[in-house]
């Protein structure tokens, strides 16, 4: 018997007003699946990996979300964690994600990456990165 203890990334949880229409943007954005939603909860895959294949990304309704505000305002809802996206083509891939339903945050701090907003407010980037295109690790993934 194997006792050695695993641990795999199962998926990344995002709190949201309506799960299966924030799964819906995050499925067209990154032109992935909605593997299974109800009232409550709502999940995105890679095409192909099917229902049980993670990691994806998980969203929970709850009622009483708040979209962070960011950048971060003293007494104001506070940013937690954001999601980062390698692109190949910055420019093309801001206005996709506008195209999407994103919108781009007023504020930005480097001509690298994009912050932008997804439609529950929650801040994600969209990164300059061509050599990770090209690399082992990403054809792996």
């Amino acid at each position: 018997m194997d006792d050695e203890l695993k641990i795999k990334m199962y998926s990344f949880t995002l709190d949201c007003k309506d799960a299966h229409e924030l799964a819906k943007f995050y499925a067209k954005l990154l032109k992935w699946e909605i593997a299974f939603y109800d009232e409550e909860w709502a999940c995105v895959c890679a095409p192909g990996t099917g229902q049980g294949t993670y990691p994806g990304i998980l969203f929970q309704q709850n009622p009483e979300y708040k979209p962070p505000v960011w950048p971060g305002e003293p007494e104001a809802q506070q940013q937690m964690a954001h999601l980062d996206f390698a692109v190949n083509d910055l420019e093309k891939a801001v206005q996709y994600a506008i195209h999407c339903g994103a919108t781009i945050a007023n504020e930005q701090f480097s001509d690298n990456w994009r912050v932008m907003f997804d439609p529950a407010g929650h801040p994600f980037c969209l990164c300059q990165m061509k050599d990770i295109f090209g690399s082992a690790h990403f054809a792996l993934l």
